[in-house]
């Protein structure tokens, strides 16, 4: 952390800039007059600590120039006991915090700079984490595959993303990435620093699913004890990702079709309106025209959900999309689990193609995993390639490997699962941590 002290009191300034000095993370630069210290400012210092009466600058005057070249600069202003600035003046001004010249100067100084640190750390992890985000989400990260029908939901994607407020509808069945899909279509749209908040309607009680949505107020309904604010209200200027919307119950989907087309919500319990600007992502895996037409289904509600349909086409009708996405997924297991880069062999390869995938997208991901997982090397072998969980006892048992070799394939596969906590392993295939760490000892895993 970079610290520029601007004080024209020699004594003061010195005793400040030993203080920093204790701190070997802290670089310290002292300066007498406010003239020596701008012409420095383009070395983005993370804190100036200045006295608030210099002779060739008023301390206003210098804050501006700061907060004009860089306002993420914390400034902390100290001042004799007959020069306090107003705290009301100080706060327009944008100042961190202030001090006056006294015996406990230097014990809150080094606290208010310990302060800043941590806060400095967190926004740094924030952006990190949603610099992260950003390139997971990216259309050609999250969505891989060079077929001509994947091509088609790209094009269809990237239009989602330019017309950011209309409603986007994904069909297609379960397994084949319609969440991930709004989830790009969010993370790469105008409303991507805002909430991206999902629901199921065919996980929530059918009991909840008002309140899941609109929300409630206290005392709404028996056990209704306290505020509760709903999924259109908690996507307000984000998104709304709704799930197996075929699943909602025909008894709110007039709420909900006047709640899109009123950009207005009333909590169960209430007569307030609260206006809500959230953009509307469906998703189901059902015939929602067929639907319609035996009457599960409002007509209103379709039409006004349907905006830009995206069909999301099964992984058996992909070309040769089964290889590109089986390359990556192996990719981001091995890095996320920290264990040696793997590849298929021209077997497994060809194994890999002649499976259907009924389970779309999301079962050649746990195939790829499995397979990561039972190889031992850094080529994954036809053998290795399990296709369903009853297929899967047949190929392990038919490796004709001896049954201690069987029992670590096992525990190095929940090892790796749960992150190597040895305790939750244990617990899971119900055997002593004793004989995992010694497993662990003796080179077995």
């Amino acid at each position: 952390m970079k610290i520029f002290v601007v004080e024209n009191d020699l004594h003061l300034r010195d005793s400040i800039g030993s203080l920093l000095l204790e701190n070997t993370e802290y670089e310290i630069q002292t300066f007498n007059e406010a003239g020596s210290f701008l012409i420095t400012l383009n070395e983005n210092p993370d804190i100036v600590i200045l006295d608030c009466s210099l002779s060739d600058m008023s301390s206003q005057e210098i804050i501006s120039k700061i907060n004009s070249y860089n306002p993420d600069i914390q400034v902390l202003i100290v001042c004799g006991k007959e020069e306090a600035l107003p705290a009301s003046s100080l706060m327009e001004l944008g100042v961190y915090d202030s001090f006056t010249i006294g015996e406990d100067l230097e014990k809150r100084l080094h606290k208010v700079i310990q302060n800043i640190h941590t806060l400095q750390s967190l926004h740094y992890e924030i952006n990190q984490l949603k610099s992260h985000i950003t390139k997971k989400y990216e259309v050609s990260n999250a969505i891989i595959g060079e077929s001509k029908v994947i091509k088609k939901v790209l094009a269809l994607v990237e239009k989602a993303i330019i017309v950011q407020n209309m409603t986007v509808s994904l069909h297609g069945e379960s397994g084949t990435g319609k969440e991930l899909i709004a989830r790009t279509i969010h993370f790469n749209s105008v409303r991507k620093e805002q909430a991206f908040i999902t629901v199921n309607m065919g996980a929530v009680p059918k009991e909840m699913i008002e309140s899941e949505l609109f929300g409630h107020e206290k005392g709404a309904f028996a056990g209704a004890y306290a505020r509760a604010i709903g999924k259109l209200e908690q996507a307000h200027k984000g998104t709304l990702f709704i799930n197996e919307i075929a699943e909602l119950d025909i008894n709110l989907q007039f709420k909900l079709f006047k709640a899109i087309q009123d950009k207005k919500i009333t909590r169960a319990g209430s007569t307030k309106s609260i206006p809500v600007d959230t953009r509307i992502i469906t998703a189901t895996s059902k015939d929602l025209p067929e639907e319609v037409r035996n009457g599960s289904f409002r007509e209103d509600l379709y039409y006004r959900l349907l905006g830009l349909p995206i069909v999301i086409p099964p992984l058996s009708d992909r070309e040769n999309d089964v290889i590109l996405l089986a390359n990556h997924f192996l990719t981001v297991f091995c890095r996320e689990n920290n264990i040696q880069l793997r590849e298929f062999s021209p077997a497994a390869r060809s194994k890999l193609m002649s499976h259907n995938y009924p389970g779309n997208v999301r079962e050649l991901n746990a195939i790829v995993e499995l397979a990561a997982v039972l190889s031992n090397e850094q080529l994954i072998e036809e053998e290795h390639i399990l296709f369903s969980p009853t297929h899967a006892g047949l190929d392990i048992f038919n490796m004709d490997i001896p049954l201690r070799e069987f029992e670590i394939k096992i525990i190095r596969h929940f090892l790796e699962k749960y992150n190597n906590n040895v305790v939750l392993v244990a617990k899971k295939l119900e055997i002593g941590k004793s004989k995992i760490y010694n497993m662990i000892k003796t080179g077995e895993l």
